[in-house]
């Protein structure tokens, strides 16, 4: 097990730990980076973990998968004073639920809410997935309607709103968003509101619960794909706007509410890339012309202009390290 207390991690392989350890170390991994619970074993079976948990303001990631055991919130655990909401999502293969008097089996994309003030079970009963994003009661309360009744459901009509989310966290994850307090508190302000949007918002938060929460999770993506694909000479805001799924003048106006264009951020990020490629060792040999070319431009003239433009400096003058 290991973590990094700059970026709030936690992560755990059932490959990094003798199989006699397991139940012991996962213990140990659900009570610091979660909630307390115990692991209930399965005769002649191995535990299969994989696991990471990021911890935000006010909120708690945990991706991957726990396989052969049962995880246990029992009552004796479930009066610590945690009052925490986790929404399940079952992204792949088959999980059990137990709370409140209820059976549920979570199939590939449904999701539920628990509580951990309830005793609850979790048990995958076929190998898969899960994403689950934990919120403190106090925070989901006044945004949510009717929060009680909406725990131990299994939520099947929301998936376009699940996406988002899911979407949005792993996003952050991804691109390391979360490596400074004040992102950390972004984001888990964007989480809470796209989670309020998949459990049914109240009316006088849902308009800017969708302006801060799912816009800005579309934006992310946006810029995660033009970041990973600017050097394609072919890259436009209709094709990106295809794969996000929204209209080309939809996404212009994300960026113009974000202080740029999308043509501003595309010339930005393909300048990032070039200005990286002249200072590494292994395209020393390569022609500017080149480099220009192989990140997207298609006028050499117009990549010099905009390069001195955005560092005050030639691209020549930054490969030789006579730039400031």
């Amino acid at each position: 097990m290991s973590s990094n207390n700059d970026v709030s991690i936690l992560k755990i392989s059932s490959n990094d730990i003798p199989e006699s350890e397991r139940a012991a170390a996962l213990r140990d991994f659900y009570c610091r980076g979660l909630v307390k619970a115990e692991l209930e074993t399965r005769d002649d079976e191995s535990i299969m973990a994989s696991l990471t948990a990021h911890s935000l303001p006010d909120a708690q990631l945990l991706l991957g998968t726990l396989f052969g055991a049962k995880l246990v919130r029992s009552r004796q655990l479930a009066v610590d004073g945690d009052d925490s909401l986790a929404l399940v999502f079952n992204r792949s293969g088959a999980v059990g639920v137990t709370g409140r008097g209820r059976d549920l089996m979570l199939g590939p994309g449904d999701a539920v809410l628990a509580s951990a003030e309830d005793a609850t079970t979790f048990e995958r009963f076929v190998a898969g997935d899960c994403f689950s994003l934990l919120v403190p009661r106090r925070v989901l309360a006044p945004i949510v309607m009717d929060i009680d009744d909406a725990v131990m459901r299994v939520i099947r009509d929301r998936q376009t709103e699940i996406a988002v989310l899911v979407d949005y966290a792993t996003s952050l994850v991804r691109e390391h968003a979360l490596a400074t307090p004040a992102l950390r508190e972004l984001g888990a302000g964007h989480l809470h509101d796209l989670l309020a949007l998949v459990l049914g918002p109240t009316d006088d938060v849902r308009e800017s619960a969708g302006r801060r929460g799912a816009k800005a999770a579309r934006l992310r993506k946006a810029k995660f794909v033009i970041a990973n694909n600017c050097w394609r000479p072919d890259l436009s805001v209709v094709g990106v706007a295809q794969e996000l799924g929204v209209t080309p003048r939809y996404l212009q106006r994300l960026f113009e509410a974000d202080g740029k264009t999308f043509s501003s951020f595309l010339v930005e990020q393909r300048l990032k890339r070039a200005h990286r490629m002249l200072r590494e060792p292994e395209f020393v040999e390569r022609p500017v012309s080149s480099i220009a070319y192989d990140v997207g431009f298609g006028d050499l003239s117009y990549f010099n202009r905009c390069f001195r433009r955005a560092y005050g400096a030639t691209p020549s003058d930054v490969r030789s390290g006579t730039a400031e």
